[in-house]
């Protein structure tokens, strides 16, 4: 199917999923973090005492994860995302308006869980479920949405606060949320697998099966898996957290640090294209092995170079794995467990990833703290995603034998994809 049908006969759904990426943008580190000069002012709170609401904000919307993401089995994305992104706009009119320091925690918990959480999670067991062929294909023009918001959010919010209160800018979000209820409710009227065919209108994964959760945390796939969903998710996180101590470190002004944002930006694009093309044709097992080494590469050029030319490449690298991440983990899950229970076992994934968030900033920040350089820790990083990807390789290998080719879907009954 040439690539205009393809986008013509399945853009509901697609534009569904990008409208979610999107939208988890009110709950993402990059957003939330360009408003914590003006609550810490606000709230009279150190950097330290903010890091550490965040941190269990964060941490609280992990665990909750771990139960909320099995909801994606029992319902149907046209009912589940809209109580989201109610429980989302809630969570930005909270952050607008919230007069005590003590509620603060409970603010974040539910930025987090109704934003980077649920909204990021519906979006992609949608793409997983609705979509086998394809699957990486309708992933990557998903997760448009995650680099839209990265790139597009943050320079329009920079912009907005020299003009409006950034409360203003919270309760605009509220509102942006609730808009686009009614415009999903319309984009999945007639939504692609409907809940009575949960059964039976699945792909299924290792030896034929159907795996439910306890199955996978049972299987060594499954935990060998983990530390390659934390370290990006952590790493990534921690690198732009700290960006204006990197920048002073490397003798940069921020604001040239910040240029090479675009590129990052440009090439995760191109990488989530790429690989979701990729993946159609080679399959997770072949692919997912290997998409964290440019990590290696990125975070030992930003250890050892301090020549803006250097720290180009590194982008270039990390732009490399950041596009990549957004497609091969989530069709993983898919390819190797079925898509019956994806829900259950990939709200444990992001449940990983999310606490991942909260881990990296606080470990690198503490590091800095007892004198270990940020260069230093990048060289520690970089062994790291080394040993994920070994690990990810041997697991990998192990598990795609139980593979059984050509037990898939009955091609769902809606347009071919």
């Amino acid at each position: 199917m040439q690539i205009t049908e393809y986008l013509r006969a399945n853009a509901p759904f697609l534009t569904a999923g990008a409208m979610l990426t999107f939208l988890s943008s009110f709950g993402q580190t990059y957003f939330i973090s360009l408003f914590a000069g003006e609550v810490r002012l606000a709230f009279d709170l150190s950097h330290g005492a903010w890091g550490g609401i965040y941190m269990i904000g964060t941490m609280a919307s992990a665990a909750v994860m771990v139960w909320a993401g099995g909801l994606t089995d029992l319902f149907r994305v046209r009912v589940l995302a809209p109580i989201v992104l109610f429980g989302l706009a809630a969570a930005c009119l909270a952050m607008a308006f919230n007069p005590w320091v003590w509620a603060l925690p409970l603010v974040i918990f539910a930025l987090r869980f109704f934003g980077q959480g649920m909204c990021s999670h519906i979006a992609v067991i949608a793409m997983a479920r609705w979509f086998v062929a394809t699957r990486g294909r309708a992933l990557s023009i998903a997760s448009l949405g995650f680099a839209l918001g990265e790139s597009f959010v943050p320079m329009a919010v920079v912009g907005a606060m020299t003009v409006m209160a950034w409360q203003s800018l919270w309760v605009l979000g509220a509102v942006i949320c609730i808009c686009a209820i009614p415009v999903l409710a319309k984009l999945l009227a007639q939504e692609r697998t409907p809940a009575s065919h949960a059964e039976s209108d699945v792909s299924f994964g290792m030896r034929g099966q159907h795996w439910r959760r306890l199955q996978a945390l049972r299987h060594p796939l499954f935990w060998c898996m983990v530390p390659a969903v934390l370290g990006p998710s952590a790493f990534n996180t921690a690198f732009f957290f700290h960006q204006v101590h990197v920048a002073d470190v490397k003798g940069l002004e921020h604001l040239v640090f910040v240029s090479f944002f675009p590129l990052y930006t440009a090439v995760g694009i191109g990488s989530m294209v790429l690989s979701g093309w990729a993946l159609d044709r080679l399959g997770t097992a072949r692919l997912t092995p290997f998409y964290q080494l440019p990590m290696v590469a990125a975070f030992l050029i930003f250890g050892l170079t301090h020549s803006p030319l250097g720290l180009v490449v590194g982008f270039v690298f990390l732009g490399m794995t950041s596009g990549a991440n957004a497609t091969l983990p989530n069709a993983f899950w898919a390819e190797f467990y079925g898509t019956a229970h994806i829900g259950s076992i990939k709200s444990m994934a992001t449940a990983v990833m999310v606490l991942g968030s909260a881990i990296g900033p606080g470990l690198t920040g503490l590091l800095i703290d007892l004198g270990i350089g940020i260069e230093t820790q990048f060289v520690g990083i970089a062994m790291y995603f080394v040993g994920t990807t070994l690990l990810m390789l041997w697991g990998i290998r192990r598990a795609a034998q139980d593979l059984v080719p050509g037990i898939t879907d009955t091609d769902l009954r809606t347009p071919q994809t």
